[in-house]
């Protein structure tokens, strides 16, 4: 039973506020509020995962119904993606206690620097949507980067919402402000499987991860609608701001796990 003080509380739910609000408007929250649960004294790294996990859904689940009723996503994509991406989650959750983060950093953090210097160089990136596929072939590639990042989210998680918006806008050819959207949706997806895994496990600490939800909850629907008053424009600002500070959080772990 984790006992804890009125200022460590406050932190915490502070911390899932701010983590709201960045997840909504372009993802990567879970760098926010996992390192907060962290932090936590007697709390292992499954229950920060999995009671992150708590936070992270409700957060998801208002911002996903924003996004849906103000910018109507594309369900065709969204459906397959999410449920690949609910398949990965339940997968690389069960992998989670099994395979040391630091076989992962070195590799997504080139991708990140690469993404990031992609993005930066390239101003008209995800203003408008240009599609790269249609039918099928549109509708197999989102279910394969659901697949993907869904794995990613059970086994680590920080940073999916991000990874999502960077292959929704450089692969699929979205728009940021459509591509944040459909994100939601997925994201909510790998969240829920994840929790699939770790709620049968008892790994959830419940009163915390629904404090921490609740107040994921209002920064997610406040991102939302920011996001979509501010266009894709303000989302892609976002998005190099999160981006930078995701390759900031994994150098140091990596450099960490090296000393």
């Amino acid at each position: 039973m984790l006992e804890l003080d009125a200022v460590t509380i406050v932190l915490l739910l502070l911390a899932g506020l701010a983590a709201g609000w960045v997840d909504a408007v372009v993802g990567g929250g879970g760098l926010i509020q996992l390192p907060a649960l962290l932090l936590v004294p007697g709390i292992s790294p499954v229950q920060a995962l999995a009671t992150n996990k708590v936070g992270s859904i409700m957060g998801t689940s208002v911002s996903a119904i924003t996004y849906y009723r103000r910018v109507g996503p594309d369900l065709t994509t969204a459906g397959p993606m999410a449920l690949a991406a609910l398949a990965g989650a339940v997968g690389g959750a069960a992998l989670a206690a099994q395979i040391p983060a630091a076989l992962f950093r070195p590799i997504i953090l080139v991708i990140l620097v690469g993404v990031a210097a992609y993005t930066v160089l390239r101003p008209s990136l995800g203003r408008t949507t240009d599609l790269r596929w249609e039918g099928n072939r549109h509708r197999w590639t989102a279910a394969g980067i659901g697949l993907v990042i869904g794995a990613y989210d059970g086994l680590l998680g920080p940073g999916t919402g991000t990874f999502l918006v960077i292959a929704l806008v450089s692969i699929l050819g979205y728009a940021f402000l459509p591509a944040s959207a459909l994100a939601k949706i997925v994201n909510f997806a790998t969240n829920l499987g994840a929790l699939l895994f770790f709620v049968p496990h008892g790994a959830v600490i419940w009163g915390l991860g629904l404090a921490m939800g609740a107040a994921n909850l209002v920064g997610g629907y406040v991102g939302a609608r920011m996001a979509v008053a501010k266009g894709s424009a303000f989302v892609r600002v976002v998005f190099v701001v999160v981006v930078g500070a995701l390759i900031c959080k994994l150098g140091y772990d990596t450099v960490a796990d090296l000393v």
